[in-house]
C-alpha cells in the first residue's frame, strides 16, 4: 500500500514550483501561489479553491492533470485539500426536496446521472449521506460544480457549500490505493 499523495505544481504541464502533500491541509497558501497542474500518485483528493475546504471543489482521482481544466476547474485557485478515505463498504443516501430534511424523500445507494429523472425535482434542499462517500454535480452526468459529502446530516445545501439547491447527478467515491476506479 502506498502513501497517499498529491503533487501540485504552478504552472501547467507540471512546471514551475511544486509541492507535495500527503495529508489534509486547510491553508496552502505559504506554500505555492497559484495551481496550473496535479498529478495524484495515490489515493483520492478533494481540492478547494479556498482556504478552510471552501470555495470550488474538484475530485482528484490517480492520475495526471497537466492542466487546471482537465479537473474541470475555473481558475488556477487551490488553496485547500483533504483526502477522500479509503472505503469498501455499503453506499446509501437519502435525499430531500426541502431542507431539514422535509419534503419528498427519496433513498439511493447507486449513481444517479439524471437526477430529475429518478426523483422528479430539481432541486435538493437537505440531505443524509447514511454510507459512504458521495460527490453531487450540478449538471446531468457528472458535470459542473462539484460538492463533496462525507457521511452525515446536511440540512441545507450551504452544509454541503452549494450556492443552491440545484443538484443535478451524483455518483458514489469509490476508491482503492491501487488503480482508483
Amino acid at each position: 500500500m502506498g502513501q497517499l499523495q498529491i503533487v501540485f505544481y504552478e504552472e501547467r504541464d507540471f512546471q514551475g514550483l511544486s509541492y507535495e502533500c500527503s495529508s489534509d491541509h486547510s491553508d496552502l497558501q505559504s506554500f505555492f501561489s497559484r495551481c496550473n497542474s496535479a498529478r495524484v500518485l495515490n489515493g483520492s483528493w478533494v481540492i478547494y479553491e479556498r482556504p478552510g475546504y471552501t470555495g470550488f471543489q474538484y475530485y482528484l482521482k490517480r492520475g495526471d492533470y497537466p492542466d487546471y481544466q482537465n479537473w474541470m476547474g475555473f481558475n488556477d485557485s487551490i488553496k485547500s485539500c483533504r483526502i477522500i478515505p479509503q472505503y469498501n463498504g455499503s453506499y446509501k443516501i437519502r435525499l430531500h426536496e426541502k431542507e431539514d430534511f422535509k419534503g419528498e424523500i427519496m433513498e439511493f445507494t447507486e449513481d444517479c446521472p439524471h437526477v430529475f429523472e429518478k426523483f422528479h425535482h430539481h432541486d435538493i434542499h437537505s440531505c443524509k449521506v447514511l454510507d459512504g462517500y458521495w460527490m453531487f454535480y450540478e449538471q446531468p452526468n457528472y458535470r459542473g460544480r462539484q460538492y463533496y459529502l462525507r457521511p452525515g446530516d446536511y440540512r441545507r445545501f450551504s452544509d454541503w457549500g452549494g450556492l443552491n439547491g440545484r443538484v443535478s447527478s451524483f455518483r458514489r467515491v469509490m476508491n482503492f490505493l491501487k488503480g482508483n476506479v
